[in-house]
């Protein structure tokens, strides 16, 4: 079956009349999951089968499983993980221990979203927080430099494949500068270009190589003075395509939130027209995912090359002993730096 240009959210746990009859009739590329929509493992196993029951296809399904603040799953029935700072802590005292716990933390995570038919997690973030920045990346992010959030965020991404889950990038070019949180309003970085190629820029360019990347809603006056990277075609083809060297399938950040100006058929027509290949919408109303429907076209020349490249990565998990790799991450974590960043 064909597959459109875009990925969308849920309402709930389980699929209406009326949201069955959508996905059918929209045939979108992929689905993404959030807390509204997980209630026990079972449960969530039977909502990702029913969501590729309904599209006729091995659709991918995304969450957002980094760790801290950012997790759909957790307790009680899946394990809670520390956010990336954590691991930027003990990579500080130890580099090869913290390169350790990132890529062990990411493969656990990994088994937990196999186990329910999630093959997609919107993990590493790589962006690299500047002083004075909005909080909204804060602990997501691994570190305050370029090639240390590089580092982790590639051992990150490594874990998950292993895994057999395709890690998204996040959020290229760099979210780490923002002075707003784009789920509220535009952020505008005034930085210039030189300085953002050496830090910002740099940590996703020692990631170019990954499948898959969600694109920040900032603004960078130094490259494009009025529009957000998402709606930018002079942010895509010069800096993410061009300096970054991305080639991977680019999806838009959730083009439901208010950095982006317009109807939702406005956003989805920009980030489309821009370059990005998918368009990314999460809160799950129907209206607003119509809207994104009948603007997004059916994948197609390089968006259909990458987005069937991203997928032809998605490898069985290597074998694992659970137990043992519980009980290794465990002392990974249980570090005196680790310590000190959970007691923050």
């Amino acid at each position: 079956m064909a597959a459109r240009a875009f990925i969308t959210g849920l309402a709930g746990p389980a699929l209406t009349p009326q949201e069955r009859a959508f996905l059918r009739a929209a045939e979108p590329w992929g689905f993404i999951l959030f807390k509204r929509n997980v209630q026990t493992p079972a449960q969530v196993a039977e909502l990702v089968q029913e969501c590729r029951d309904v599209a006729g296809r091995d659709a991918p399904v995304l969450i957002d499983q980094e760790g801290g603040r950012v997790q759909r799953l957790g307790p009680p029935h899946w394990a809670a993980y520390p956010p990336g700072a954590f691991f930027g802590a003990i990579y500080d005292a130890d580099p090869e221990a913290g390169l350790a716990a990132a890529r062990l933390g990411a493969r656990l995570i990994a088994s937990d979203l196999k186990e329910l038919g999630i093959d997609v997690d919107c993990l590493p973030v790589a962006d690299v927080p500047a002083q004075g920045a909005d909080p909204v990346i804060g602990d997501r992010a691994y570190g305050h430099t370029a090639d240390k959030v590089a580092a982790l965020a590639g051992a990150a991404a490594r874990g998950l494949l292993a895994g057999g889950v395709l890690p998204v990038v996040k959020h290229i070019p760099g979210h780490g500068r923002a002075n707003a949180d784009s789920h509220l309003r535009l952020p505008v970085v005034t930085t210039d270009r030189a300085t953002l190629e050496a830090t910002d820029f740099a940590a996703f360019r020692a990631l170019a190589d990954l499948p898959l990347a969600m694109t920040a809603h900032v603004v960078f006056t130094a490259c494009d003075p009025r529009l957000p990277a998402t709606t930018s075609r002079s942010m895509i083809d010069g800096v993410i395509r061009g300096f970054i060297g991305f080639d991977g399938l680019l999806m838009s950040d959730d083009v439901s939130m208010q950095a982006l100006e317009g109807t939702i058929a406005d956003r989805t027509a920009a980030a489309l027209a821009a370059g990005c290949d998918v368009v990314l919408h999460c809160n799950g109303k129907l209206e607003e995912m119509e809207q994104v429907a009948a603007n997004a076209p059916v994948l197609a020349g390089k968006a259909a090359r990458r987005a069937q490249a991203a997928l032809a990565m998605r490898r069985k998990p290597e074998p694992i002993d659970l137990m043992a790799a519980r009980a290794q991450f465990a002392r990974l974590v249980a570090t005196p730096a680790g310590e000190s960043v959970a007691r923050a």
